[in-house]
């Protein structure tokens, strides 16, 4: 049997934080230039995205100012404890060094890798975590050792012999690796069954900037994480399943400067230039070649796509220059409107649009009601771009078991 992805399981923050008025805190702070204003909100506005999610509980717009009111997100009812990435009683972001930040994602991260793994569990019929043999994580907004992949075998009470690998630092692709890894060792073992988990928090590396690089990102990133259970196993009846197909990868010939992701003394630093749009539209064809060769499909022959939102106007480039239809895109728009670019999680979330029968034909297109799970087979393609730039794609069939 060919390795499948049986479930997918999702977990956000409580948080939530609307487009307009992070907007506005971010074009509100003091220090930037005469223009940066200007930028700020036409960047916002543009990017089609109306909530995210974070963990930092003091971007929340509801939250009650209160003399003394803690700022470590998590840690409500400790008076004494300053503010650490928003002085809410100045309107002001802060600038915690890179340590401090890292703390933040040690303390939170783990929740989210846990809760999407379980829901992901839960959601695969007849597979358990007893079942579980391996297990892949993938994250690059912070550092912990023992790991991600460590955590989960504990937290989940997985067998003690449960082999683990983490995948750091690839950026917004880096679920492709995963479930490469994931298909490879389903081939080579067919009794195994490989947990894969991105948990990726972006907000703890936005800082108030009036660089174009900056701005963009703080306009995009969200905080998020998914799960999906891959094995060779049978489909159970009447069940959807993902078919991992066929996973390619490519570099572009330019674009090395134009997206990559360093660490600074102040948080991680991301370069998203306004070139990136312009170079996935020119390569794009070039990078799919190889996939659509693989799989022997053409263009016209794949049903859907969940395509990684890196921003709107990566969407708009595909869609033009691939020739996709609004209906084809509409999970990955409906995914950046409502959660907004998750890094390596986000394709994740757009493929259990897909497995779960909400693609363009399950919604009949943006904003159309949820329909019944569909029996018949739909070819999927998933791509994503990230430093290098990468191009990583892979080709899909959703089925039913029968």
């Amino acid at each position: 049997m060919s390795p499948s992805i049986h479930s997918i399981g999702t977990a956000v923050p409580s948080t939530i934080i609307g487009q307009d008025h992070i907007r506005d805190v971010f074009r509100s702070q003091p220090g930037l230039g005469r223009l940066a204003p200007r930028l700020i909100g036409a960047v916002f506005d543009g990017a089609q995205i109306d909530t995210r999610h974070t963990v930092i509980d003091e971007l929340a717009a509801d939250q009650p100012e209160q003399p003394g009111q803690p700022g470590q997100p998590g840690q409500p009812g400790q008076p004494d404890t300053a503010p650490v990435f928003f002085d809410r009683a100045e309107g002001r972001i802060l600038r915690p060094g890179t340590g401090a930040r890292n703390d933040v994602y040690v303390e939170r991260s783990p929740d989210l890798f846990v809760r999407a793994a379980e829901e992901a569990l839960a959601g695969a019929p007849g597979i358990t975590a007893a079942d579980v043999t391996h297990v892949v994580t993938v994250s690059c907004t912070g550092f912990f050792a023992p790991g991600p992949d460590y955590l989960l075998v504990r937290r989940l009470g997985l067998a003690p012999s449960t082999r683990r690998l983490h995948i750091g630092f690839m950026g917004c692709y880096g679920a492709f690796p995963a479930l490469r890894a994931a298909r490879d060792t389903c081939l080579a073992e067919p009794d195994a069954v490989v947990l894969v988990v991105c948990a990726e928090l972006c907000t703890l590396h936005l800082r108030s900037s009036d660089d174009p690089d900056a701005i963009i990102a703080s306009s995009v990133f969200a905080d998020g994480a998914a799960a999906a259970v891959v094995s060779s196993r049978p489909a159970a009846v009447g069940a959807p399943v993902l078919d991992l197909d066929v996973l390619e990868t490519v570099l572009t010939p330019v674009g090395e400067d134009d997206m990559a992701w360093s660490i600074g003394d102040q948080g991680f630093d991301m370069v998203l230039s306004s070139y990136v749009p312009h170079i996935v539209e020119e390569h794009v064809d070039a990078a799919l070649a190889p996939l659509l060769e693989a799989g022997g499909v053409t263009v016209g022959e794949i049903d859907d796509w969940a395509v990684h939102p890196g921003g709107r106007s990566i969407l708009d480039r595909v869609e033009s220059q691939v020739g996709l239809s609004e209906a084809q895109l509409a999970p990955s728009r409906r995914v950046l409107r409502d959660y907004g670019n998750m890094s390596s999680a986000t394709v994740l979330f757009i493929l259990r649009e897909h497995l779960e029968g909400r693609g363009a034909e399950g919604r009949g297109g943006a904003g159309a009601a949820d329909a019944p799970v569909t029996p018949a087979a739909r070819r999927v393609c998933a791509m994503a771009f990230g430093p290098g730039l990468t191009v990583e794609s892979a080709l899909l069939t959703r089925r039913v078991g029968a």
